[in-house]
């Protein structure tokens, strides 16, 4: 991966992550036990300290930064949907920023909450636990059920093992040039979007 030492500071990825030979890790990155890092994200710690905790995912084209002397971190078990901005805030322990979200300096989104895709979180921004966070200016549009709560946990286990599973067998090849006979199907879980109550707006 293309990985870079910034005045003396190197980024620590545990050997139990994986992180895509194409995201970009500088300075100040702490990545930890069995973290999924996409396609194309990038983790800029040349200002502040960038933190993933154990088993959280940051998605596809992501991006992570933040001002000098501030920590952005994802908690333990924490979701990021493809291609949102974390800049400078704190996403809490199991819970989900949603596709495309920009969650913005010095916010904190509680434990076990979800930020629909697409929402603006501004600076300062804070919500209880188990929220459901919309809209652009973001803001708390309800408390989760138990049941959505395990809905968002259910995907965060299928990064966890597609962590595991990119460790073990993701390699560079060469496209076919046509269809092979008797295509294997990946085993990727039965994960579903959850359409009934937090929408299109939710999945990541």
């Amino acid at each position: 991966m293309p990985c870079y030492r910034l005045e003396g500071v190197t980024p620590v990825v545990h050997p139990s992550a994986y992180v895509h030979p194409t995201a970009v890790l500088i300075g100040d990155v702490i990545v930890g036990p069995g973290c999924y890092v996409g396609p194309g994200a990038v983790m800029r710690g040349d200002f502040g300290q960038l933190v993933l905790e154990e088993g959280a995912n940051l998605q596809d084209t992501c991006v992570m930064h933040g001002f000098p002397g501030c920590v952005t971190k994802v908690e333990k078990n924490g979701h990021i949907g493809h291609g949102a901005v974390l800049h400078g805030c704190v996403v809490g322990q199991d819970a989900m920023v949603g596709m495309n979200a920009v969650v913005m300096d010095y916010a904190v989104i509680g434990a076990r909450s979800i930020v629909a895709a697409a929402a603006f979180v501004k600076t300062g921004f804070e919500c209880p636990p188990q929220s459901l966070v919309m809209g652009a200016p973001a803001k708390v549009k309800r408390e989760l059920s138990d049941q959505e709560v395990a809905w968002k946990q259910q995907g965060t286990r299928e990064y966890q093992r597609l962590t595991e599973r990119c460790r073990d067998s993701l390699e560079p090849c060469e496209p076919l040039a046509e269809l092979d006979v008797d295509r294997p199907r990946l085993k990727a879980g039965d994960t579903q979007p959850k359409q009934q109550t937090l929408g299109q707006e939710s999945r990541s």
